[in-house]
């Protein structure tokens, strides 16, 4: 047996600044370029959302894309908002209801999702194509739109919800890949080449 002591995300970076070492200056900068621009967007909530544009045009997403993944993350965080205010607990309960609207309208998991894709611990919003997104925030919207009416509180009343929403979604896609020939639901993302290979090796 050995005993190891590990840090948090924030240990090591305090950590870091207590280093004397001039090889530690660049990092110590990078903190306080990171701690300055933070206090700019608390300020001005705008700076974070163009930062989060052009950090996202640095990697080759187009305007069209992007405009998407925002609306679809406003759309999340209205439904998120609904269920913090109606009794269903952030975490696992959250998670429990995101699955169920996910597997209602694409017919997967979250987790079968980014498998297909050859995700580990990247985000699978940031690697849906324009179509997945679209009918991502179909399903939530229809899912908070129906709660809303129903008045749903609690796990229960709101997972009743989360299927009727990603029902709605479902049929819209089932309707779409038979006008179209293509499916919705595909394991492209936005990896870098040696990273894909390997998730799709896997």
């Amino acid at each position: 047996m050995q005993r190891l002591q590990c840090w948090n995300v924030p240990g090591v970076l305090r950590l870091i600044q207590s280093i004397p070492s001039p090889k530690a200056e660049p990092f110590k900068r990078w903190l306080a370029k990171v701690g300055y621009e933070r206090l700019q967007e608390i300020a001005d909530p705008a700076l974070a959302l163009e930062r989060t544009r052009e950090n996202w045009r640095k990697l080759g997403r187009s305007e069209k894309w992007i405009t998407q993944r925002m609306t679809g993350q406003e759309t999340r965080n209205k439904l998120t908002d609904y269920w913090a205010s109606h009794e269903v607990k952030q975490g696992q309960e959250f998670a429990i209801l995101t699955n169920i609207i996910h597997e209602e309208w694409s017919g997967v998991s979250v987790k079968e999702h980014k498998n297909l894709k050859g995700l580990e611990s990247q985000n699978l919003r940031d690697h849906m194509s324009e179509a997945e997104l679209i009918f991502t925030a179909l399903a939530e919207l229809s899912t908070r739109q129906i709660a809303e009416t129903v008045a749903a509180v609690g796990l229960p009343a709101n997972k009743r919800a989360a299927k009727t929403g990603g029902g709605i979604a479902h049929r819209a896609r089932l309707e779409l890949e038979s006008k179209t020939g293509r499916k919705v639901v595909t394991g492209e993302n936005y990896l870098p080449p040696s990273k894909t290979k390997k998730g799709l090796k896997a």
